[in-house]
């Protein structure tokens, strides 16, 4: 089963940017799209937003559409998060996920995850 690993989170004051990493924990041939989630305590777990395998499509949240940017590197098995004037509300657990099937833009075909890495946003 594919574990995702995420990292590139930590400590940024507002306006500020970070760069978030996720990679299988181990080479895989299989095509998938990926997807970034947020989560924050008394919440539920939100979408912020995807890419399909190919990188030609894009979707993302409206409280971070024109601030964050997904890509994809597939020879390096990476999707990344380039999160841009990041706000204090930023803040949570960021988690990597990948859809092997379905359509990427559904959120319950997102199977596999990573641990998740902490941004927060704070002066």
């Amino acid at each position: 089963q594919v574990n995702l690993v995420e990292s590139g989170g930590g400590l940024v004051q507002p306006g500020g940017s970070l760069r978030l990493s996720c990679a299988p924990s181990e080479p895989i041939s299989s095509q998938f799209s990926n997807g970034w989630f947020r989560q924050t305590p008394g919440k539920e777990r939100e979408f912020i937003a995807a890419i399909t395998w190919s990188g030609r499509l894009t979707d993302y949240a409206d409280s971070v559409k024109d601030r964050f940017t997904i890509s994809r590197n597939n020879a390096e098995n990476t999707v990344y998060l380039q999160m841009d004037n990041l706000k204090p509300e930023d803040t949570g657990v960021y988690f990597c996920a990948a859809a092997v099937h379905g359509n990427w833009l559904m959120r319950a075909n997102y199977d596999y995850w990573g641990q998740g890495t902490q941004v927060t946003v704070s002066s």
